[in-house]
Protein backbone atom coordinates (compact mmCIF):
# COMPACT_ATOMS: atom_id res chain seq x y z
CA UNK A 1 0.00 0.00 0.00
CA UNK A 2 2.58 2.35 0.62
CA UNK A 3 4.42 1.41 -2.86
CA UNK A 4 1.38 2.52 -4.82
CA UNK A 5 0.82 5.87 -2.80
CA UNK A 6 4.89 6.85 -3.19
CA UNK A 7 3.88 5.76 -7.34
CA UNK A 8 0.94 8.06 -7.12
CA UNK A 9 2.68 10.85 -5.44
CA UNK A 10 5.70 10.17 -8.23
CA UNK A 11 3.35 10.20 -11.67
CA UNK A 12 2.04 13.54 -10.51
CA UNK A 13 4.81 15.44 -10.21
CA UNK A 14 6.11 14.08 -13.47
CA UNK A 15 2.78 15.20 -14.69
CA UNK A 16 2.81 18.50 -13.10
CA UNK A 17 6.64 18.51 -14.50
CA UNK A 18 5.79 18.17 -17.83
CA UNK A 19 3.06 20.48 -17.97
CA UNK A 20 4.61 22.89 -16.72
CA UNK A 21 7.50 21.82 -19.32
CA UNK A 22 5.26 22.60 -22.25
CA UNK A 23 3.39 25.66 -21.17
CA UNK A 24 7.43 26.75 -21.08
CA UNK A 25 8.03 26.07 -24.26
CA UNK A 26 4.50 27.33 -25.77
CA UNK A 27 5.53 30.71 -24.00
CA UNK A 28 8.74 30.69 -25.22
CA UNK A 29 7.41 30.53 -29.04
CA UNK A 30 4.57 32.70 -28.68
CA UNK A 31 6.57 35.45 -26.88
CA UNK A 32 9.81 34.81 -29.93
CA UNK A 33 6.47 35.09 -32.57
CA UNK A 34 5.73 38.47 -30.64
CA UNK A 35 9.21 39.65 -30.78
CA UNK A 36 9.12 38.70 -34.42
CA UNK A 37 5.86 40.39 -35.00
CA UNK A 38 6.93 43.67 -33.29
CA UNK A 39 10.03 44.13 -34.33
CA UNK A 40 8.56 43.72 -37.90
CA UNK A 41 5.74 46.32 -37.28
CA UNK A 42 8.82 48.81 -35.58
CA UNK A 43 10.73 48.12 -38.96
CA UNK A 44 7.74 48.85 -41.24
CA UNK A 45 8.72 52.30 -41.76
CA UNK A 46 12.33 51.45 -42.64
CA UNK A 47 10.63 49.43 -45.37
CA UNK A 48 8.43 52.51 -46.07
CA UNK A 49 11.68 54.61 -46.54
CA UNK A 50 13.53 52.03 -48.59
CA UNK A 51 11.22 51.80 -51.23
CA UNK A 52 10.93 55.36 -51.39
CA UNK A 53 14.79 55.49 -51.80
CA UNK A 54 14.26 52.56 -54.37
CA UNK A 55 11.74 54.54 -56.45
CA UNK A 56 13.38 57.92 -55.90
CA UNK A 57 16.93 56.05 -57.87
CA UNK A 58 14.83 54.49 -60.34
CA UNK A 59 12.97 58.33 -61.47
CA UNK A 60 17.15 59.61 -61.15
CA UNK A 61 17.81 56.83 -63.49
CA UNK A 62 15.38 57.98 -66.04
CA UNK A 63 15.72 61.38 -65.58
CA UNK A 64 19.43 61.10 -66.41
CA UNK A 65 18.83 59.07 -69.49
CA UNK A 66 17.03 61.97 -70.60
CA UNK A 67 19.10 64.30 -70.12
CA UNK A 68 22.34 62.33 -71.91
CA UNK A 69 19.82 62.04 -74.92
CA UNK A 70 18.93 65.54 -74.85
CA UNK A 71 22.47 66.86 -74.62
CA UNK A 72 24.34 64.33 -76.72
CA UNK A 73 21.68 62.34 -78.58
CA UNK A 74 21.08 64.50 -81.74
CA UNK A 75 25.04 65.89 -81.66
CA UNK A 76 26.82 62.70 -81.23
CA UNK A 77 27.76 60.91 -84.20
CA UNK A 78 28.59 57.72 -82.08
CA UNK A 79 24.98 57.33 -81.24
CA UNK A 80 26.12 52.97 -79.98
CA UNK A 81 28.20 55.41 -77.08
CA UNK A 82 25.49 57.10 -76.09
CA UNK A 83 23.32 54.25 -75.44
CA UNK A 84 26.39 52.77 -73.47
CA UNK A 85 26.59 55.99 -71.28
CA UNK A 86 22.68 55.73 -71.35
CA UNK A 87 22.81 52.22 -69.57
CA UNK A 88 25.40 51.86 -67.46
CA UNK A 89 25.03 55.03 -65.79
CA UNK A 90 21.34 54.28 -65.46
CA UNK A 91 22.21 51.21 -63.38
CA UNK A 92 24.90 52.73 -61.66
CA UNK A 93 22.35 54.96 -60.10
CA UNK A 94 19.84 52.70 -59.46
CA UNK A 95 22.47 50.34 -58.07
CA UNK A 96 23.62 52.69 -55.38
CA UNK A 97 19.89 53.12 -54.69
CA UNK A 98 19.33 49.59 -54.27
CA UNK A 99 22.45 49.98 -51.84
CA UNK A 100 21.16 52.80 -49.71
CA UNK A 101 17.47 51.21 -49.42
CA UNK A 102 19.22 48.12 -47.80
CA UNK A 103 21.03 50.00 -45.50
CA UNK A 104 17.74 51.69 -44.19
CA UNK A 105 15.73 48.12 -44.34
CA UNK A 106 18.09 46.31 -42.30
CA UNK A 107 20.39 47.34 -39.72
CA UNK A 108 23.93 46.13 -39.90
CA UNK A 109 23.68 45.85 -43.18
CA UNK A 110 26.62 46.86 -45.41
CA UNK A 111 27.71 46.62 -49.38
CA UNK A 112 30.44 44.49 -48.35
CA UNK A 113 28.18 41.78 -45.96
CA UNK A 114 26.57 41.76 -49.44
CA UNK A 115 29.50 40.64 -51.60
CA UNK A 116 30.41 38.40 -48.89
CA UNK A 117 27.11 36.62 -48.87
CA UNK A 118 26.87 36.53 -52.83
CA UNK A 119 30.58 34.97 -52.81
CA UNK A 120 31.54 37.63 -55.64
CA UNK A 121 34.88 36.54 -56.38
CA UNK A 122 34.98 33.00 -55.49
CA UNK A 123 35.47 30.63 -58.10
CA UNK A 124 31.88 28.85 -57.90
CA UNK A 125 30.59 32.23 -58.89
CA UNK A 126 32.69 33.42 -61.71
CA UNK A 127 31.72 30.24 -63.07
CA UNK A 128 27.92 30.48 -62.74
CA UNK A 129 28.43 33.75 -64.17
CA UNK A 130 30.93 33.41 -66.80
CA UNK A 131 28.89 33.37 -69.59
CA UNK A 132 26.55 36.50 -68.37
CA UNK A 133 29.98 38.62 -67.86
CA UNK A 134 31.19 37.55 -70.80
CA UNK A 135 27.97 38.89 -72.79
CA UNK A 136 27.85 42.12 -70.82
CA UNK A 137 31.64 43.24 -71.86
CA UNK A 138 31.06 41.85 -75.61
CA UNK A 139 28.04 44.20 -75.69
CA UNK A 140 29.78 47.18 -74.22
CA UNK A 141 32.55 46.18 -77.00
CA UNK A 142 29.87 46.44 -79.78
CA UNK A 143 28.20 49.54 -78.72
CA UNK A 144 31.61 51.00 -78.28
CA UNK A 145 33.37 49.66 -81.60
CA UNK A 146 30.13 49.66 -83.42
CA UNK A 147 30.46 47.02 -86.02
CA UNK A 148 26.53 47.41 -86.95
CA UNK A 149 23.72 49.81 -86.08
CA UNK A 150 20.20 49.71 -85.78
CA UNK A 151 18.37 49.57 -88.67
CA UNK A 152 21.11 47.12 -90.35
CA UNK A 153 20.52 43.89 -91.91
CA UNK A 154 23.08 41.29 -90.67
CA UNK A 155 23.52 37.84 -91.47
CA UNK A 156 24.85 35.78 -87.83
CA UNK A 157 24.90 32.20 -88.07
CA UNK A 158 21.80 30.54 -89.40
CA UNK A 159 19.72 33.91 -88.71
CA UNK A 160 19.37 37.15 -91.21
CA UNK A 161 17.35 40.01 -90.15
CA UNK A 162 17.22 43.79 -89.40
CA UNK A 163 18.73 45.06 -86.08
CA UNK A 164 16.21 46.03 -83.78
CA UNK A 165 17.85 46.86 -80.20
CA UNK A 166 21.41 46.05 -78.92
CA UNK A 167 21.44 45.52 -75.40
CA UNK A 168 24.08 45.05 -73.56
CA UNK A 169 23.69 41.39 -72.42
CA UNK A 170 21.89 40.37 -76.21
CA UNK A 171 21.07 41.76 -79.57
CA UNK A 172 17.98 41.96 -81.36
CA UNK A 173 16.94 41.38 -85.11
CA UNK A 174 13.60 41.05 -86.74
CA UNK A 175 13.64 38.40 -89.87
CA UNK A 176 12.19 38.96 -92.82
CA UNK A 177 9.43 36.68 -92.12
CA UNK A 178 8.78 39.01 -89.30
CA UNK A 179 10.32 36.52 -86.15
CA UNK A 180 12.09 37.89 -83.43
CA UNK A 181 15.48 36.36 -82.78
CA UNK A 182 17.43 37.24 -79.45
CA UNK A 183 21.16 36.45 -80.54
CA UNK A 184 23.77 36.96 -77.11
CA UNK A 185 26.31 39.23 -77.40
CA UNK A 186 28.97 36.98 -77.06
CA UNK A 187 28.19 35.12 -80.50
CA UNK A 188 28.13 38.13 -82.10
CA UNK A 189 31.52 39.17 -80.77
CA UNK A 190 33.34 35.80 -81.26
CA UNK A 191 31.79 34.75 -84.62
CA UNK A 192 31.82 35.56 -88.03
CA UNK A 193 29.14 38.38 -88.65
CA UNK A 194 28.06 39.57 -92.29
CA UNK A 195 26.48 43.04 -92.40
CA UNK A 196 24.74 43.40 -95.48
CA UNK A 197 24.09 47.46 -95.51
CA UNK A 198 27.22 48.23 -93.92
CA UNK A 199 28.11 50.03 -97.65
CA UNK A 200 25.58 51.75 -99.98
CA UNK A 201 26.40 49.86 -103.06
CA UNK A 202 25.51 46.07 -103.39
CA UNK A 203 26.54 43.80 -105.95
CA UNK A 204 23.53 40.76 -106.91
CA UNK A 205 23.99 38.16 -109.66
CA UNK A 206 21.74 35.57 -111.37
CA UNK A 207 22.58 32.82 -113.90
CA UNK A 208 21.41 32.83 -117.22
CA UNK A 209 21.14 29.66 -119.91
CA UNK A 210 21.33 30.10 -123.72
CA UNK A 211 21.32 27.59 -126.34
CA UNK A 212 24.36 25.67 -127.76
CA UNK A 213 23.33 27.46 -131.35
CA UNK A 214 23.20 30.93 -130.28
CA UNK A 215 25.93 33.73 -130.08
CA UNK A 216 27.44 34.11 -127.07
CA UNK A 217 28.56 37.87 -127.85
CA UNK A 218 25.26 38.69 -129.18
CA UNK A 219 23.30 37.52 -126.09
CA UNK A 220 25.69 39.25 -123.64
CA UNK A 221 25.00 42.73 -125.61
CA UNK A 222 20.70 42.15 -125.34
CA UNK A 223 21.46 41.49 -121.73
CA UNK A 224 23.19 44.43 -121.06
CA UNK A 225 21.29 46.56 -122.97
CA UNK A 226 17.87 45.01 -120.84
CA UNK A 227 20.07 45.77 -117.32
CA UNK A 228 20.44 49.27 -118.94
CA UNK A 229 16.47 50.02 -118.78
CA UNK A 230 15.87 48.81 -115.42
CA UNK A 231 16.20 51.27 -112.65
CA UNK A 232 17.32 49.41 -109.65
CA UNK A 233 20.35 48.54 -111.60
CA UNK A 234 23.27 51.20 -110.22
CA UNK A 235 24.62 53.69 -113.31
CA UNK A 236 28.08 54.37 -111.26
CA UNK A 237 29.24 50.62 -111.54
CA UNK A 238 28.87 48.89 -114.96
CA UNK A 239 27.33 45.25 -114.74
CA UNK A 240 29.35 42.12 -116.48
CA UNK A 241 27.96 39.30 -117.97
CA UNK A 242 30.68 36.45 -118.38
CA UNK A 243 30.28 32.70 -119.25
CA UNK A 244 31.07 30.14 -116.79
CA UNK A 245 30.52 27.04 -118.13
CA UNK A 246 29.33 24.28 -120.50
CA UNK A 247 25.92 22.90 -118.96
CA UNK A 248 23.95 19.84 -119.89
CA UNK A 249 21.76 21.65 -122.40
CA UNK A 250 23.06 25.05 -122.01
CA UNK A 251 25.86 27.85 -121.87
CA UNK A 252 25.94 29.01 -118.69
CA UNK A 253 26.20 32.97 -118.48
CA UNK A 254 26.81 34.67 -114.75
CA UNK A 255 24.85 38.32 -114.84
CA UNK A 256 26.49 40.78 -112.15
CA UNK A 257 25.45 44.19 -111.19
CA UNK A 258 25.11 46.64 -108.25
CA UNK A 259 22.43 48.25 -106.67
CA UNK A 260 22.52 51.75 -104.61
CA UNK A 261 20.75 50.41 -101.48
CA UNK A 262 21.57 47.11 -100.61
CA UNK A 263 18.61 46.51 -97.98
CA UNK A 264 16.69 42.70 -98.62
CA UNK A 265 13.66 44.34 -100.19
CA UNK A 266 15.28 46.25 -102.89
CA UNK A 267 17.56 43.03 -103.12
CA UNK A 268 14.37 40.89 -103.81
CA UNK A 269 12.84 43.90 -106.31
CA UNK A 270 16.01 44.44 -108.14
CA UNK A 271 16.44 40.51 -108.95
CA UNK A 272 12.87 39.97 -110.10
CA UNK A 273 12.97 43.13 -112.41
CA UNK A 274 16.35 41.74 -113.91
CA UNK A 275 15.22 38.32 -114.16
CA UNK A 276 12.16 39.31 -116.30
CA UNK A 277 13.99 42.73 -118.26
CA UNK A 278 16.36 39.85 -119.36
CA UNK A 279 13.73 36.95 -120.53
CA UNK A 280 11.78 39.70 -122.32
CA UNK A 281 14.96 41.00 -123.93
CA UNK A 282 16.09 37.78 -125.22
CA UNK A 283 13.08 36.42 -126.65
CA UNK A 284 12.63 39.51 -128.49
CA UNK A 285 16.34 38.71 -130.13
CA UNK A 286 15.44 35.23 -130.55
CA UNK A 287 18.01 33.60 -128.37
CA UNK A 288 17.20 30.46 -126.52
CA UNK A 289 16.88 30.05 -123.11
CA UNK A 290 17.07 25.85 -123.57
CA UNK A 291 15.60 23.60 -120.54
CA UNK A 292 17.13 20.38 -119.69
CA UNK A 293 16.81 18.56 -122.60
CA UNK A 294 17.47 14.25 -122.40
CA UNK A 295 18.50 11.95 -125.31
CA UNK A 296 17.50 8.43 -125.69
CA UNK A 297 20.02 6.10 -127.81
CA UNK A 298 17.58 3.48 -129.73
CA UNK A 299 20.30 1.39 -130.43
CA UNK A 300 21.42 0.31 -126.64
CA UNK A 301 19.48 -2.99 -127.13
CA UNK A 302 17.80 -2.37 -123.51
CA UNK A 303 16.45 0.78 -124.57
CA UNK A 304 14.72 -0.45 -127.65
CA UNK A 305 13.18 -3.62 -125.82
CA UNK A 306 11.27 -0.73 -123.52
CA UNK A 307 10.27 1.00 -125.98
CA UNK A 308 9.06 -1.89 -128.14
CA UNK A 309 6.91 -3.19 -124.47
CA UNK A 310 5.70 0.02 -124.94
CA UNK A 311 4.56 0.18 -128.82
CA UNK A 312 2.93 -3.22 -127.47
CA UNK A 313 1.03 -2.04 -124.70
CA UNK A 314 -0.39 1.40 -126.87
CA UNK A 315 -1.16 -2.02 -129.48
CA UNK A 316 -3.26 -3.60 -126.80
CA UNK A 317 -4.89 0.10 -125.72
CA UNK A 318 -5.65 0.99 -129.51
CA UNK A 319 -7.26 -2.48 -130.06
CA UNK A 320 -9.73 -2.66 -127.00
CA UNK A 321 -10.59 0.98 -127.44
CA UNK A 322 -11.84 -0.26 -131.30
CA UNK A 323 -13.53 -3.39 -130.09
CA UNK A 324 -15.25 -1.23 -127.45
CA UNK A 325 -16.73 1.45 -130.16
Amino acid sequence: MPTSEADTTLSAETAAQSTTTDGLTYQSILGSANEIWVGFVERIPYFVASIIVILIFWFLSIVFKKIVHKLLGSRSRHQNLVKVFQRVGGALIFFIGFMIAMVVAIPGFTPAKLIGALGIGSVAIGFAFKDIFQNLLSGILLLISEPFRIGDQIVSGDYEGTVEDIKIRATTIRTYDGRQVVIPNSDLYTSALTVNTAYKQRRLQVAVGIGYEDDIEAAKAEIIKALDKIESVSKKATPSVIATGFGGSSIDLMVRWFIEDGTQANKVASIHQVIVGIKNSLDAAGVNIPFPIRTIDLSDPSVSAIVNKMNEQQDVVDVNKTVAE
